[in-house]
């Protein structure tokens, strides 16, 4: 609209709104191998303590006349029987021919001792090894400091679990399972990016989960009143996509054969249609497709609930307008750019449709400032383009923004009036929110407006 310091009687004169790696340990795998192996060696030794020693055969060099005399049981020199059970004990043997006890034979107690150290060694081989598989995978030592998880989407409880227990932030998969269970939530875990501190307690974990992200890594936030190329602008700075990739992709005719409503859009422009809202992309790709895909969605969810044809239908009664939903959208995003507030909103739609009624031009700065991409001048005002709504009457081509869903909402009810102006200028602590139904009415809005920011 014009300025009040150079009025232009239009509509209105209104400025339009400015755009770890952790580290691992073997050695709880190494003690566990360790520990079962002395039980065995102590039943293999004594398993060898109770084995019977064996006689050793006689020699061969003994005469006919010693054998027999040791097979009927005569000897040079007559044994007691209590030194024969001492000497059978100790594992000694007479030996034919011989005068005195025979020297035990160690021959039997090498083989059982070399037998016993061959089971004991194989078997701390297995228990090593079985006690070991389960740390051969690199253990997890806590977390220290702050640590980012993300949580990919449709991840199940067990897969998070993995996750926190990677990021060292839980002990084990069970810990954190248990406390989902306890809390009933494991339909509610949501994906995105998380960021913890260490020792946090597991029930606080899962809180945080049900109620989602904490932090704005793969998240971007667009505000209402964006251009397309605006827009782009915000994806870069949040998810790193080149904004012309952005814009170039950002084509109606990509998306009409998935988002019928496109076919009305003019000059295969996405204008209007890039939802405002707040994005996470965690666990997700992240490509200009796949943004431009999300905002389209949330369009069509903001947007679901609108009477778009009763709508339509008393604007064409009450102003004659023949709108389709493109046409609501466009002039919507007109409201957008030119009110400030909740009030301001409704009452900037009457005029706009006030005036088409009445065969006047919309006269609105904001629709030439799509052009510009900025102020809008007195020169600017005087340049022909579809955009330029004092020369040209009804709507421009496209949108000029996103608006938001109250600004669609104004355009399908706008408020009864019969005001054609309008004088909003928002600067420092002066507002001055005027609406003017004659010319010199808006003109002696314009100049009080002149007096009030005088120095």
């Amino acid at each position: 609209m014009a300025d009040p310091r150079n009025p232009r009687g239009g509509a209105g004169a209104g400025q339009g709104r400015p755009d770890r790696t952790p580290r691992h340990s073997r050695q709880q795998g190494r003690r566990a191998a360790e520990a079962p192996c002395a039980p065995l060696a102590r039943h293999a030794a004594s398993q060898r303590a109770q084995a019977p020693d064996r006689a050793a055969p006689p020699r061969r060099g003994a005469s006919r006349a010693t054998a027999q005399r040791v097979a009927s049981g005569a000897t040079t020199r007559r044994v007691s029987e209590r030194t024969q059970a001492q000497t059978r004990s100790r594992g000694a043997v007479r030996h034919p021919g011989s005068g005195g006890p025979a020297a035990p034979s160690r021959l039997p107690l090498v083989v059982a001792a070399v037998a016993a150290v061959a089971a004991v060694v194989v078997a701390c081989l297995v228990v090593s090894r079985c006690a070991a598989s389960p740390s051969d995978a690199p253990s997890q030592e806590p977390a220290s400091g702050e640590v980012e998880i993300q949580v990919a989407e449709g991840a199940g409880t067990d897969a998070i679990a993995q996750s926190l227990v990677d990021a060292g932030l839980v002990k084990d998969s069970a810990t954190f399972t248990k406390a989902v269970m306890a809390q009933g939530a494991g339909q509610s875990l949501k994906p995105g990016t998380y960021r913890f501190a260490a020792g946090i307690p597991v029930t606080q974990i899962v809180e945080q989960l049900v109620e989602g992200p904490n932090t704005t890594s793969n998240r971007v936030t667009v505000p209402e009143g964006l251009t397309v190329a605006k827009t782009a602008a915000y994806v870069q700075d949040a998810l790193g996509i080149p904004a012309d990739d952005f814009v170039a992709q950002a084509k109606a005719s990509n998306y009409s054969s998935d988002y019928p409503f496109l076919s009305e859009a003019a000059d295969d422009s996405l204008e209007g249609f890039l939802w405002a809202s707040t994005y996470d992309f965690s666990g997700k790709e992240v490509s200009a497709d796949a943004v431009i895909r999300a905002m389209l969605d949330r369009y069509v969810t903001a947007t679901a609930s609108l009477d778009w044809q009763s709508g339509e239908a008393a604007l064409k009664g009450a102003y004659g307008v023949d709108f389709d939903d493109y046409d609501v959208l466009i002039l919507a995003s007109v409201i957008e750019r030119e009110a400030v507030t909740e009030q301001d909103r409704p009452l900037v739609s009457s005029v706009f449709y006030n005036r088409m009624r009445d065969g006047m031009p919309l006269q609105s700065d904001a629709t030439m400032g799509y052009v510009t991409g900025g102020e809008v001048t007195a020169d600017d005002l005087k340049k022909e383009s579809p955009y330029n709504t004092y020369l040209n009457k009804g709507l421009p081509p496209t949108p000029i923004c996103t608006p938001s869903i109250e600004c669609v909402q104004a355009a399908l009810n706008p408020q009864s009036t019969d005001y054609l102006y309008f004088l909003i200028i928002e600067n420092g602590t002066y507002s001055n929110h005027t609406f003017s139904r004659t010319y010199d009415e808006h003109m002696a809005a314009i100049e009080q407006a002149r007096q009030d920011q005088a120095p």
